[in-house]
């Protein structure tokens, strides 16, 4: 996993609570943590997620749409907005 710090823009898969085959990529803040001093959590809509290893997160647009590629094929949307 890379060395994210508080304030770096970073870029994960994530899934519509409402319409679960659907997976875009979303840019997300890297935060301090409120719940747990010493810790960073990815700020993504409004709600913390706590940042681990168990994570797909990229450093770029670029990566992300590579590993999306990858994993569900063509992006048929494009690039984010």
């Amino acid at each position: 996993m890379n060395n994210f710090q508080a304030g770096d823009v970073v870029y994960v898969f994530y899934r519509n609570p409402h319409t679960q085959d659907v997976a875009n990529i979303q840019a997300a803040a890297v935060v301090n943590n409120p719940d747990k001093p010493n810790e960073l959590a990815l700020f993504l809509y409004e709600t913390y997620y706590p940042l681990s290893n168990e994570m797909a997160v990229y450093s770029t647009e670029e990566e992300a749409n590579a590993a999306y590629n990858y994993y569900y094929g063509d992006l048929s949307e494009g690039v984010l907005e």
